[in-house]
């Protein structure tokens, strides 16, 4: 008699959950982006896995498609922004339940990894995101609000009556530096191309400068506070309009290599920031975004599998504001 338990097809495994997610193996062009299956990360202790639904693009994810920057491990999923729905949490987590809503930036630079359906990350990376706001405006925000508030209010202390220089002010970190400055109560310059001078002053900008046509140390004096986003001849000059007691804070490495002692003799200070993630400076990002004080200006939204064409279009240099990708 045959037996057929002993001849019995024992069930299958369940496959492990799986996501798509933009991956690269090589260094180069945006199109060493492509669309790859990956296993679906499990939340470790203090984590959660947060199922994507936008996720921006920065500067810092094409500089690290091309040339790995900090982090020069491959293959590699790129992005640092996330808005999205908490999924599932790890031990230890009291901040957010499954469902909670939530946007953050996971701890740059080693974090990386949210242009993909599903991401961890530590929970107080997180804040919860603010009803009013939907996830394309979210997920624009943490990288680029949390360097320009760090920069701004951590690092600069920046307080009512002060007057604040914000150079590539239509840029992302720039076009929020201007609203987190005004919402201080400073006095905001900004440097920019002509045809971005009405988006500035709608931001609140008091003064707009033509960086193409006009050296802004002839247009520019007595600044208590400049935020340098571009580095090179501009953070040189910028010295030249500091007052005595003030401060730059550069967000790119320096390339004079008196700059330390230019800056003792006029009695100012220099910084370089480099952002971290940061659970009370992203409550601070989700208050002011709450209140109507800091919105992101989308330039362009792209669904995840076109992230190779949203790369391509922030490094033309011309876009205002920020690039998102969506999840659906």
């Amino acid at each position: 008699m045959t037996n057929h338990a002993d001849t019995a097809t024992a069930p299958a495994t369940p496959a492990a959950p799986t996501m798509r997610a933009i991956s690269q193996d090589v260094h180069g062009a945006p199109d060493v982006l492509r669309e790859v299956v990956l296993p679906r990360p499990v939340p470790g202790p203090g984590q959660i896995l947060v199922a994507v639904r936008a996720a921006g693009v920065n500067p810092t994810d094409w500089k690290h498609r091309t040339a790995g920057f900090f982090v020069d491990r491959l293959p590699l999923v790129l992005g640092w922004d996330v808005s999205g729905v908490v999924a599932a949490v790890g031990f230890g987590v009291t901040l957010f339940k499954p469902g909670d809503e939530v946007f953050g930036m996971l701890p740059y630079p080693h974090g990386v990894g949210s242009h993909a359906e599903y991401v961890t990350g530590p929970a107080r990376a997180f804040a919860a995101k603010p009803a009013g706001l939907d996830h394309v405006q979210a997920g624009a925000l943490p990288l680029a609000a949390l360097t320009a508030y760090q920069a701004l209010v951590d690092t600069a202390g920046v307080r009512a009556g002060q007057r604040v220089l914000v150079h590539g002010a239509a840029g992302g970190v720039g076009h929020l530096a201007v609203q987190i400055a005004k919402a201080r109560g400073a006095y905001v310059i900004g440097t920019a191309s002509a045809p971005k001078h009405d988006f500035l002053r709608s931001l609140g900008a008091d003064e707009v400068v033509d960086y193409r046509t006009t050296d802004f140390r002839d247009a520019v004096r007595d600044v208590d506070v400049v935020l340098d986003t571009v580095s090179g001849d501009t953070r040189v000059r910028s010295l030249d309009v500091l007052r005595p007691g003030g401060v730059l804070v550069g967000l790119l490495p320096g390339t004079d290599p008196e700059e330390a002692e230019r800056a003792r003799a006029r009695g100012v200070r220099v910084e370089n920031l480099l952002v971290e993630a940061d659970h009370a400076g992203m409550n601070a990002v989700a208050a002011l975004a709450a209140s109507g004080a800091l919105r992101a200006h989308v330039e362009a939204v792209f669904p995840l599998s076109e992230a190779a064409d949203a790369h391509a279009l922030g490094e033309t240099d011309r876009t205002t504001g920020k690039i998102v990708l969506t999840v659906s």
